[in-house]
């Protein structure tokens, strides 16, 4: 068990999101976090512990290795298909078909909802899709950043995903321990049954739609989309974004490339890595969830991601387009565009490791265990899930910390009761998700800013509007089922026209008070013109 270090505990995370919000450098504002927490830690040897946390992440975790390993890769692929003209060739498709705005933005929803398996892999695949198309659109990548990452998160933790193996392993072993297995539903029928419950999942899912679909924004976001829209700058003046693959790789060696250039790369990526998932999950017998339960997803993206590789140097050699000498220097610049991303990374599992060390999600929860009313416990625990959070920046590490607390906190509070368990367990998964919505320090939210070409800081200070708003209307939906008992089935339409309320409100006020357009990519019309918006 971490020692405990008080409200100390709570400086690094806390430092390091601040910092980064304020200076807009992630990775000097982690490290800081990180040096922070070995100072807190180990005194006069803090600068030794930092540096041992800093490599443990990278080198005792094959998880940890192995996504790094991927997002290496899958920035060599990327950086092949560039190179191939394979960008521009799905760009001239796509703009036959998505030829607005709004359309590249449902796109980038909808495929982020199909695509659930994993939240990496969902990153990589839409952002890479999309970024050409929405750049010549004039979509600031602020808001393509935000698309993916609040697609990505939210969707895996309620699909078919590693995610869902995650949780129900999470919840199985609390049933064990404490010895309640008959007398619940499996962990799996639990986990099913709080699905409807993890309402700031389902909700901010349903944002995304509905700033897409209208074409409304407020907050920094509505700054960045009005940039885009009237000057043709989808970055800011001065932004670091995490990739920027025209400045690393030059221009494209066929500005005609066929179609296959991107869709066979792109292919190999999405089949092996579901196939191998498949593939190492199945056993004769085994259901769905159980199959999701066995499979290894890292490993199956690293897989993947090696097969693009491969895939597009077959296509650059035996078409002629490129020599086997120029794919692997390609290879090599494609690893270096990836460089920030991997380095943001390796620190924010560093100063996640920290929250571990100092136990911040003990000192965080320990105020939880007191408040014991039934009518207020699913808000509570969903307000302290997305504090540590945000504070920790990973969800999964939330989940961890949180999950044998909730469970028996929950079964004692409710009377031993499954379904009030399911509800919880729902409040405390979407707690888990808004803080790594929202965290700078959350490893997502870095590859969310990376596959859309965002800078960073920009990516969060844009997104948090957005995320706070459904966090608002979640909070609400908790307080009205503690005090009505009312189904998800009446909840979560209150909670939806909620959302769209306050939408049309902030986007209203904020653009009036900016003198911009509340929806820019109607034409980024000033303000006296908003009236005919609605």
């Amino acid at each position: 068990m971490a020692p405990h270090f008080g409200i100390l505990s709570l400086v690094p995370p806390l430092l390091a999101i601040v910092l980064a919000v304020i200076t807009r450098r992630a990775m000097l504002s982690l490290f800081i976090g990180v040096w922070t927490g070995g100072i807190i830690y180990g005194g006069s040897i803090g600068i030794a512990q930092t540096f041992d946390w800093i490599i443990s992440s990278i080198g005792e975790s094959t998880f940890n290795a192995k996504i790094l390993v991927f997002t290496l890769l899958l920035g060599a692929g990327i950086a092949l298909i560039w190179r191939l003209g394979g960008a521009l060739a799905i760009t001239r498709f796509a703009t036959r078909r998505i030829d607005s705005h709004r359309k590249i933005g449902v796109a980038g929803w909808l495929l982020g909802i199909l695509w659930n398996f994993d939240d990496y892999a969902n990153n990589a695949i839409v952002g890479s899709s999309l970024k050409n198309i929405a750049d010549e659109k004039r979509m600031s990548r602020e808001k393509l950043a935000y698309i993916l990452d609040s697609t990505a998160a939210p969707m895996a933790t309620i699909g078919i995903s590693s995610w869902v193996a995650f949780e129900i392993g999470l919840i199985n072993s609390q049933y064990e321990k404490l010895g309640i297995a008959e007398q619940t539903p499996s962990a799996t029928a639990t986990f099913l049954q709080s699905v409807p419950y993890n309402m700031y999942s389902i909700l901010a899912l349903a944002m995304v739609g509905i700033i897409v679909i209208s074409g409304r924004d407020f907050g920094e976001m509505l700054d960045a989309e009005n940039r885009a829209q009237r000057t043709g700058n989808v970055i800011r003046d001065g932004a670091n974004p995490l990739q920027n693959i025209k400045e690393d790789l030059g221009e494209p060696v066929d500005d005609n490339a066929p179609l296959r250039t991107f869709v066979l790369p792109v292919f190999a990526l999405v089949s092996v890595v579901i196939g191998g998932a498949v593939m190492m999950g199945y056993a004769p017998g085994r259901t769905t969830i159980e199959m999701v339960n066995n499979t290894n997803i890292a490993t199956a993206l690293v897989w993947g991601s090696f097969s693009m590789v491969a895939t597009a140097i077959a296509l650059a050699v035996v078409g002629g387009v490129m020599t086997l000498d120029e794919t692997m220097d390609t290879i090599l610049d494609g690893f270096s565009t990836m460089l920030p991303a991997v380095s943001i990374l390796v620190l924010a599992w560093s100063i996640g490791s920290v929250a571990s060390a100092l136990g911040t999600g003990d000192f965080v929860t320990q105020y939880v265990s007191g408040v014991v009313s039934p009518t207020i416990l699913p808000v509570v625990i969903f307000l302290t899930s997305a504090v540590i959070s945000l504070s920790i920046g990973t969800s999964w590490g939330t989940m961890s910390i949180m999950t044998p607390i909730v469970i028996p906190l929950a079964w004692e509070v409710g009377g031993s009761a499954p379904q009030f368990v399911a509800v919880v367990v729902g409040s405390m998964f979407s707690g888990a998700i808004f803080g790594d919505n929202c965290s700078p320090i959350s490893d997502t939210t870095v590859l969310a800013s990376t596959f859309a070409g965002s800078d960073h800081i920009d990516h969060v200070r844009t997104q948090m509007y957005y995320a706070f708003t459904v966090l608002i209307a979640t909070a609400f939906l908790y307080l009205l089922y503690g005090f009505t008992s009312l189904s998800p089935l009446v909840l979560l339409p209150i909670g939806l026209v909620t959302l769209i309320v306050l939408v049309y409100v902030f986007s209203n006020v904020d653009a009036r008070r900016k003198n911009l357009s509340a929806k820019p990519a109607s034409g980024g019309r000033p303000n006296q013109n908003l009236m005919s918006d609605d």
